[in-house]
C-alpha cells in the first residue's frame, strides 16, 4: 500500500537527543506509534497507510535508530530518555488529550511507562506483543545473541528471525538481514546493551508502577508468539485497572508486519469494540 507524504516532517531537539519526527492526516483523533528494538517508524508505513484518513498519527525513532542522533553524552538511551523523548514528541507534534499510543514489542514497555508517569496524557494503549517478563525463549534468544561475534552480522540476523520472525515475509526477513549487515558498531554496542538491561530487569513491575496508569488497555498478542508467554500477558493485564487482552490467530510477535489481516483487529480496537 503506498503511504501518503506526511502533512508535517520536523525534527525536534528533546535533551541531549535529535529526534525526527513525521505527522500523518489531520483528525482530532490522535495516534502515537512507538516502534520495537532496532525497528524505525518504518515499520508503521503500513498502518498509515490505513488509517491516516481517520486519525492524526505521529511516527518518530529512538535514538540510535533511523535518522535519530545523540548530541551528546553516552549513545546508550535510558528508559527514563525514551519517556522524556516521547513527551516532547507529543508536545511538539501538538496533540491534545485525546491521544491513542500503538506500540509494538519494547514500545509497549516505554508506552506504559509514560502513562504510569503522565496519567492523563493519554485516552488509550494498545499494546501489542508485550508480557510482564521475558520468557525462557526471549532469554535464550538474547544470550545466544550476546555471545556471537559482532562481526558475524548474518548469524546475528538469522538468530532472531529463526526464534521470532519465521512468519514474517520473506522480503522482511532480507530487510532485517541488511540492517544488521549495515548496522554500526555504535549500533551493535547499543542494541547488546539493551539486551542486557531486559535480563537484568526481569519484570515490568521492577520498571513502570503499573497501579498509576489509567489509560484503558488492550494487549495484542500473537497466537504464535514465541517470546510472549500467554500467562504472563493475562498476568500483566491484571496488574492494569482497565485492560483486555485479544489473542489474533495465525501470526506471531510481529503481528501487522506478518499479515494485513492485522488491521482488522487494529480497527475495532481503535474503535472501541473491546471496551464495550
Amino acid at each position: 500500500m503506498k503511504i501518503s507524504p506526511p502533512v508535517l516532517k520536523k525534527e525536534v531537539t528533546i535533551g541531549r537527543f535529535a529526534i525526527p519526527f513525521r505527522v500523518y492526516g489531520n483528525s482530532d483523533s490522535h495516534l502515537v506509534c512507538l516502534n520495537g528494538v532496532q525497528q524505525s517508524m518504518a515499520m508503521w508505513h503500513s498502518f498509515v497507510s490505513i488509517f491516516s484518513k481517520q486519525y492524526k498519527i505521529v511516527l518518530f525513532d529512538f535514538p540510535g535508530k533511523g535518522k535519530a542522533r545523540v548530541l551528546k553524552g553516552p549513545r546508550n538511551v535510558s528508559l527514563d530518555e525514551q519517556i522524556l523523548i516521547l513527551d516532547g514528541v507529543i508536545q511538539a507534534a501538538q496533540l491534545n488529550s485525546n491521544t491513542t499510543i500503538c506500540t509494538a514489542s519494547w514500545g509497549g514497555v516505554v508506552a506504559l511507562a509514560f502513562a504510569a508517569q503522565h496519567p492523563d496524557a493519554v485516552t488509550r494503549l494498545i499494546l501489542g506483543s508485550i508480557g510482564i517478563k521475558p520468557n525462557r525463549r526471549m532469554v535464550e534468544t538474547i544470550q545466544k545473541g550476546l555471545s556471537i561475534d559482532t562481526n558475524n552480522r548474518l548469524e546475528m540476523a538469522e538468530v532472531l528471525i529463526k526464534s521470532f520472525g519465521q512468519k514474517l515475509p520473506q522480503r522482511i526477513k532480507k530487510k532485517i538481514i541488511t540492517q544488521f549487515r549495515t548496522m554500526s558498531e555504535e549500533g551493535l554496542r547499543a542494541f547488546s546493551e539493551h539486551g542486557l538491561f531486559v535480563l537484568s530487569a526481569k519484570n515490568l513491575e521492577d520498571l513502570v508502577d503499573l497501579k498509576k496508569i489509567k489509560a484503558e488497555t488492550l494487549i495484542l498478542r500473537g497466537e504464535d508468539d514465541a517470546i510472549i508467554d500467554l500467562e504472563d500477558v493475562y498476568f500483566l493485564a491484571s496488574e492494569l485497572a482497565r485492560c483486555k487482552v485479544k489473542i489474533i490467530k495465525d501470526v506471531g510477535h510481529f503481528m501487522h508486519l506478518e499479515t494485513e489481516d492485522t488491521f482488522d483487529v487494529y480497527h475495532d480496537a481503535l474503535e472501541g469494540k473491546y471496551f464495550q
